[in-house]
């Protein structure tokens, strides 16, 4: 069964069960609305931590089948500065051993056209743990024409949303890709020309 349609299943007897509790009440007509309200926004989180475990889940195997990608929405430079950016355009992906690096920070220009740089290279090194607190640990080497670094994912039990730190081996450059990690599909980015 589909994630959709198992969070459809899961809403439709959620609030069938609402709808049966609220008929049953024989409380003043504010007090059903407020109850309604009260039952509509638990529904609505449990939803979330349902939709939650099953990105996680998503983001797990992904990692683990080394095809995925990580969109990231902030990126946290060096020296503290952040930047919100555009997910399309910022991002790592791996697929096999083929990994793309491209940080984006402008809507446009840059060498690769889309803002900023895309560079291409061969994963290895591949290492997938787990810390005391249950956080995925995800590291590479990546290696290739304009790039030597260490990528490494910290992604917290529960959520698919994951922190990615990219470390020159060139110089002591650095940034952190903050953002949700998704199996590789290569419409959920824009990838701009390599180096």
């Amino acid at each position: 069964m589909g994630n959709r349609m198992l969070l459809t299943l899961i809403l439709m007897l959620a609030l069938g069960f609402g709808a049966t509790s609220t008929a049953r009440a024989q409380s003043p007509e504010h007090q059903q609305e407020e109850l309604t309200r009260a039952q509509k926004r638990k529904v609505r989180k449990q939803l979330e931590a349902i939709q939650d475990s099953l990105d996680y889940a998503a983001a797990v195997k992904a990692l683990q089948e080394r095809n995925f990608v990580m969109s990231a929405d902030q990126l946290v430079f060096k020296h503290g500065e952040t930047a919100f950016v555009t997910s399309a355009t910022n991002f790592v992906s791996l697929t096999g051993d083929d990994a793309v690096v491209q940080i984006a920070p402008f809507n446009s220009g840059g060498p690769n056209g889309v803002g900023g740089i895309t560079v291409e290279g061969k994963a290895s090194s591949v290492k997938v743990d787990r810390d005391k607190r249950g956080t995925l640990l995800f590291s590479m080497n990546v290696s290739g024409l304009g790039i030597s670094a260490m990528v490494t994912i910290s992604l917290p039990e529960g959520s698919n949303r994951a922190s990615l730190l990219v470390e020159s081996m060139y110089r002591s450059g650095r940034i952190t890709l903050n953002g949700r990690l998704l199996p590789y599909d290569r419409r959920s980015v824009v990838q701009g020309a390599s180096l």
